[in-house]
């Protein structure tokens, strides 16, 4: 059993319509429900309802350049900007955090420290931004690039691009704003602190309009598992979502991340590491697999090896066997080098074809996939926890709502039983929600 003062925690991730390959299919769901706004609506707080710490939208800033008979075939996951819709969400809850997927590579960090300076005075602190590079030619494409910047490169962009974002942060000190009518003196000189930044990749010289966010700034989350993602991580981020499909690989992962952290000033319980889950959540057994089995009935194979050539980054796989042994020789491309290195590896492990592959990565894109009830499901996800595997989980439910319902009613209330989840927030932000303590500002720890 966990001890009395740890708790996991829980993102929920809404993604499309559900994150399986084919949950647009399923004759439950409504494959126009992603684009509704009250439906979207009803979704948080259907997370907020169940405890969640918050709700993640992942992005990418451009659509796809493959054919467009195999787009077809498929749901557009990201369908609106998610700090628009992230904006409106926080006007109908009230505690759960609101995490945002904004790339590093194509936003300039002045427009990114205002807009999540924004939603964080809008929502009374409870936003994070999860910070991406971006692996796609089609994203570059998108902003008039030939081909995307080089993975090292992006990374080294990104570890100054979070210098320039938290200097903006720290435009003011707390208690700036003094607003004396008597003196004429809306705020205290001597507290504003313009940002003087100077590297090979930027050069920004200003400040934020606004007084500093509730919670000094948001939640940083970081998503790349790569060495170059780790060391980023390492440096910057308070949570960090990851696939691991073993229980021996978390741990792997959870050490090598957290062990970074000394050599650059922090310590292990400054970050949060969630990995994600698929659940398919039953009464029994044989419901949970049967529930598995209708929408892995549903894939269509063009859509399969397309999910794969599309994270090995578009790779053609054409001139492979579909049944055949998955190729070992395939090029490294500057794309998801971590998720590619984690196929290459299932695939290896279990001697998997290509449609093997595809179909067991289907459910949530490399993601550890639970099928069973929630007894079953509450014993791994606290063996995780309990042995240095994760910190908590990011839940992909396979359908939306369904999934995320099953979750919420079925192994929330088993966790909660054994201690191992909230049944009430302690606190108003997403920081307090996770444990995460609100940064001081700079001049505050001269």
């Amino acid at each position: 059993m966990a001890t009395a003062n740890r708790q996991l925690h829980l993102g929920a991730f809404l993604f499309g319509v559900g994150h399986h390959l084919a949950a647009w299919r399923h004759p439950d769901v409504d494959p126009k429900a992603s684009t509704t706004l009250a439906t979207l609506q009803s979704w948080a707080q259907q997370a907020e309802a169940a405890k969640f710490d918050a709700v993640f939208f992942a992005d990418n800033v451009g659509m796809s350049d493959g054919p467009a008979d195999v787009l077809a075939r498929n749901a557009l996951p990201y369908s609106f900007d998610p700090m628009l819709l992230l904006s409106s969400l926080a006007a109908v809850t009230q505690k759960i955090g609101l995490v945002a997927t904004v790339s590093s590579t194509y936003m300039p960090p002045y427009h990114l420290a205002r807009k999540f300076s924004t939603l964080d005075h809008l929502s009374g602190g409870r936003s994070a931004w999860n910070l991406v590079t971006s692996g796609t030619e089609f994203e570059a494409r998108s902003f008039g690039l030939d081909t995307q910047l080089a993975h090292a490169h992006r990374y080294a962009k990104a570890h100054d691009y979070v210098k320039v974002v938290k200097g903006l942060w720290d435009s003011w000190e707390d208690d700036a704003f003094i607003h004396d009518k008597e003196k004429n003196r809306f705020f205290d000189t001597q507290k504003l602190h313009r940002l003087y930044f100077e590297s090979e990749h930027y050069k920004v010289k200003g400040s934020l309009q606004a007084p500093r966010s509730p919670q000094g700034y948001p939640v940083l989350v970081q998503a790349g598992s790569s060495d170059d993602g780790q060391d980023l991580a390492a440096a910057t981020a308070e949570v960090v979502f990851t696939a691991q499909q073993t229980v021996e690989d978390a741990r792997a992962f959870y050490k090598s991340l957290k062990s970074r952290m000394p050599k650059f000033g922090r310590t292990p319980d400054q970050l949060k590491i969630m990995p994600g889950i698929s659940p398919f959540v039953g009464q029994s057994q044989q419901e949970a697999q049967e529930k598995f089995e209708q929408l892995q009935s549903l894939i269509d194979p063009v859509l399969g090896i397309g999910l794969i050539s599309a994270f090995l980054g578009n790779v053609d796989l054409s001139a492979y066997p579909i049944d055949g042994p998955f190729p070992d020789n395939l090029p490294v491309t500057e794309g998801w080098k971590s998720r590619q290195e984690l196929f290459s590896s299932m695939a290896k492990r279990d001697k998997l074809s290509i449609r093997q592959l595809y179909e067991r990565v289907a459910s949530a894109r490399g993601h550890w996939t639970l099928v069973g009830t929630p007894t079953s499901i509450a014993d791994q996800l606290e063996h995780w926890f309990n042995t240095e595997a994760a910190d908590g989980f990011n839940v992909l439910a396979p359908t939306l709502p369904h999934g995320l319902k099953d979750f919420s009613d079925l192994v929330i209330p088993e966790l909660q039983r054994r201690g191992l989840f909230r049944t009430e927030y302690a606190g108003a932000t997403l920081r307090e929600h996770l444990g995460l303590t609100r940064p001081a500002h700079p001049s505050q720890k001269q």
